[in-house]
């Protein structure tokens, strides 16, 4: 057994075998728990089995999951590159019984696998059991005929697993291999423990206690096993290695990092390529399974991993952005196991290439920030945590990325400044995690799930139907009844009513019985995925639980609802056949009114990317196709060309909704897994039209469109304001770009004839506002020209007062220009009165009877404004008493 993926598939075989039910690897954003930001072990998908909130899909199950630990209490980020066996993506192989098999079986399989499937050497191996375990002990020495000191007993918690301060807990017992005498380190247990001699590879865990908040522990009723191996870890196992990154995977990987680079992985520059073929790996699942790089939360910690990465791209010299090209050596390793890789190779290598690119514009910037504050700092010294912040900050390096700049250099970053510098920028904490945000708990929920099953949705085929009220939920806990004026939640054994997911909003409609009882549903919500809860308000009478109800759907808001959700579909395929195959979907609002569709695509879009788009959706609206649906298994769906979401979970069988006109291959125009209620025929949505496009986030875009009846009143509105306007202009709608054009030409020309008109006549073209001789007044025994202009431009003040200064020869010209209600004033000295007026003076007192405040420029010529322009002569007579109340020469 040579490779990983035969290791892998090796494993699952003899479980399958075995009489487990084999599961794919659930997506790294964890959909069944709300405070983990990444699955980070094989248990997870499996968490509410354990605790007994779900029904287990098999009494015994194996999985290869994949897991990242890069935030959060599980961190391995730091260690990445400089140890054996860190890794921010890793695979956890595990086999897990649901109160069938315990420790017998659990043991007898885990020997049988390593040493009569695998082959492993039986003293190579060490166990440890906890240290009160005698069961395990006594097992351990029976199937596998260990002596004692291959069976170590461990009184720590390290032998001790529990899921939280109460529920499921138990005893491990971890597997170790020894790698040889060659290698330092001692068996667990001894002093010499944390040597890398000897390797744990596998940990069997013994679920047989519930801890109780009294800190006491009772026995299960349904003990179970929860087993995790570590697939890197075997993997150097079984190719006779000691370090993870000789295996097979990562040598193909930082093979590919070394041809780009032409940099052998040797002597420092090996810590670089392990970096970059581990953070390759854990980028492009994330990335595969829905997550996008941004500012916060799981997108934040994606783009840590990526900055890291490209950090040491860019040490080992790679002069171009390479991670984007290392991407076809991963799909070629792994993809077969995980064809999630395959379909999204387009969008990775894409966001991949961005990225890097964006990051090597500020890079240079902060390595030599970075450089200039620790210059002299010698080996041992740290780093102010203020210049991390602002290396953070202004330059988007991460914490851990300066401190991994600075390791090599034996110099450590102030963390206590650093987090203090992000308190003071940030006000507020970092939200917490958050569940569902419905007002009953989860526990409600799952004990409505777990009791009464899945809510049977039967709205694909109609907006009526009876069904049988099996809970009703007020104020966060199950009532048996409620009446008139209460606002509750009901569910029924079967509903028309769609639930709230998929980005479709949930439909409305009214609950009533023969007794009387009479409800508005206003909305209706998908708790678990699996229950479809109704939002009433009950306005008539009384229900209770057991009752027989009469269901019906607003059927004209469902008709607008599921014409925009049919549409979405269109635009996708239409924007991926306009901008290529790299657009998918990243979010989507269905409601009555309008639809919104997210996708990835990293510019704007071009009015003639719209247009085409439109037409194109339009087209296949006329075409008016039936719209049909097929119930496939997921790989079958996707087999047969069907679109799926990253990151989305899908059960054992999934709708395929195919639309629009047939392709000479026979595909239809849209094939896409979705559960939502659609038209049946792709002439129901009527006509579609785009109303916006905008960004949401780096590299996501946004179409909001409208539909049918919405789409045909936007456009109403719109033709009716042509018509307006072109009465407005006395011109026909045809004639109106035309007549708008002449119009703003003409009145160019005449604003430009006004301001020279006006421009003349302040300077001395006659009439009551001229700026004759005969105009000049004395003031203060000089002589002054006082002006008030309406609409001439202000930048036309100081030529204007240049003029009036040669024309005075000796004097003071103050001019103001009103433009809006506001005005513009400016004063001009002439060189021989410097000495005993100052213009700025002068302004400034204008500017205070304009309203305005300050004013500035030389003792020859100075300018302000403000914002009451009707003042314009209180504002002259206000530079005039300036002048009269200077001393006299």
């Amino acid at each position: 057994m040579s490779s990983t993926n035969e290791i892998r598939r090796s494993f699952l075989d003899y479980f399958g075998k075995a009489g487990h039910a084999v599961t794919p690897s659930a997506p790294l954003v964890p959909y069944n728990d709300p405070t983990l930001m990444f699955v980070n072990a094989g248990m997870v998908p499996f968490k509410n089995v354990f605790t007994g909130l779900e029904t287990p899909p098999a009494p015994r199950a194996a999985s290869s999951q994949k897991c990242v630990r890069a935030g959060g209490k599980h961190n391995d980020l730091d260690n990445v590159g400089y140890t054996a066996r860190h890794h921010t993506f890793f695979e956890m192989l595990g086999n897990f019984s649901f109160g069938d098999y315990f420790k017998e079986q659990a043991i007898e399989h885990a020997w049988t696998l390593l040493t009569r499937e695998w082959g492993l050497p039986k003293d190579k191996l060490t166990v440890t059991v906890y240290h009160t375990d005698d069961e395990a002990h006594s097992l351990w020495q029976r199937i596998a005929g260990l002596p004692d000191e291959r069976i170590i007993r461990i009184s720590t918690n390290d032998n001790f697993w529990s899921m939280g301060d109460t529920g499921p807990c138990g005893p491990c017992s971890e597997i170790f291999f020894d790698h040889g005498e060659h290698i330092f380190g001692g068996p667990p247990g001894s002093p010499d423990e944390d040597g890398d001699r000897f390797v744990e590879i596998w940990n069997l865990v013994f679920m047989q206690y519930e801890q109780q908040a009294d800190g006491t522990r009772r026995d299960l009723p349904k003990p179970s096993i929860d087993t995790g191996m570590g697939i890197e870890r075997i993997a150097a196992v079984l190719q006779g290695v000691h370090d993870n990154y000789d295996t097979d995977t990562f040598k193909a990987l930082i093979a590919a990092s070394e041809h780009l680079t032409n940099v052998p992985a040797a002597g420092e520059q090996a810590a670089s390529h392990r970096v970059i073929a581990d953070h390759l790996r854990s980028t492009s699942f994330l990335m595969a399974d829905g997550v996008l790089p941004s500012n916060e939360g799981r997108g934040y910690v994606l783009r840590r991993i990526m900055r890291r990465a490209m950090r040491h791209a860019h040490l080992l010299g790679a002069s171009e952005p390479l991670m984007h090209r290392l991407v076809p050596a991963l799909v070629s390793e792994m993809g077969q196991a995980y064809p999630e890789l395959v379909r999204g190779q387009a969008l990775i290598e894409e966001v991949l290439e961005r990225e890097e690119t964006q990051f090597r514009r500020t890079l240079d910037k902060g390595l030599k920030l970075l450089d200039e504050a620790t210059g002299d700092m010698a080996s041992g010294g740290e780093l102010d945590g203020e210049i991390a912040f602002r290396l953070y900050d202004t330059y988007g390096f991460p914490y851990d990325l300066t401190e991994d700049a600075l390791r090599a250099r034996g110099i450590g970053v102030d963390k206590a400044g650093f987090d203090e510098a992000m308190a003071r920028q940030k006000a507020a904490a970092r939200a917490a995690w958050k569940g569902s945000g419905e007002a009953a708990s989860g526990e409600v929920w799952f004990d409505i799930a777990e009791r009464e099953g899945a809510t049977e949705f039967t709205g694909y085929s109609s907006t009526s139907g009876e069904g049988r009220v099996v809970a009703i939920v007020k104020d966060g806990a199950e009532v048996d009844r409620a009446a008139a004026g209460d606002q509750v939640v009901v569910l029924t054994n079967q509903t028309p009513f769609y639930g709230e997911s998929g980005g479709q909003t949930g439909d409305s409609g009214t609950m009533a019985s023969p007794s009387g009882f009479k409800a508005h549903v206003t909305d209706t919500a998908k708790p678990l995925g699996r229950l479809h809860a109704h939002h009433v308000r009950i306005e008539a009478g009384e229900v209770a639980v057991g009752d027989n109800v009469q269901l019906a759907v607003d059927t004209g808001r469902r008709d607008r609802i599921r014409a925009n959700h049919s549409a979405t579909h269109l635009v996708h395929a239409a924007l991926r056949n306009r901008l290529g195959g790299h657009v998918t979907q990243k979010g989507s609002m269905v409601a009555e009114d309008r639809l919104r569709f997210d996708f990835s695509h990293p510019v704007a879009l071009t009015p003639e990317d719209i247009a085409a788009i439109e037409a194109e959706v339009n087209a296949e609206i006329r075409a008016n196709e039936a719209v049909s649906t097929r119930l496939m298994t997921p790989d079958d769906a996707v087999a047969a060309g069907a679109l799926a979401l990253f990151g989305e979970k899908y059960g054992d069988e999934v709708r395929v909704l195919s639309m629009g006109r047939a392709s000479k291959e026979g595909r239809n125009y849209s094939v896409e897994l979705c559960g939502g209620t659609h038209v049946r025929a792709t002439g129901d949505i009527g006509v579609f039209r785009i109303v916006s496009e905008s960004a949401v986030s780096s590299g996501v875009r946004r179409i909001e469109a409208l539909t049918g009846e919405a789409a045909r009143q936007w456009l109403v509105a719109r033709e009716e304001a042509l018509k307006a306007a072109a009465g407005v202009i006395r011109a026909t709608p045809e004639e109106v770009p035309a007549r708008l054009s002449a119009l703003m030409e003409e009145r160019k020309r005449l604003e430009k004839e006004l301001a020279e008109a006006k421009k003349a006549l302040a300077l001395g073209g006659g009439g009551a506002g001229g700026a004759s001789a005969s105009a000049d007044e004395q003031v203060a025994g000089v002589t002054f020209s006082g002006q008030v202009l309406e609409g001439l431009d202000p930048k036309e003040l100081r030529p204007l007062l240049d003029a009036a200064k040669q024309r005075l020869g000796s004097g003071i010209a103050a001019i103001i220009a009103v433009n809006d209600g506001k005005a513009s004033i400016a004063a001009a000295v002439t060189d021989d009165l410097t000495a005993r007026f100052s213009a700025v003076d002068l302004v400034r007192a204008g500017v205070a009877a304009l309203g305005g405040k300050g004013g500035g420029g030389r003792p020859d010529m100075a300018q302000g404004g403000g914002p009451d322009g009707d003042k314009a002569a209180d504002a002259i007579a206000a530079v005039k008493q300036a002048l009269e109340a200077q001393p006299a020469a």
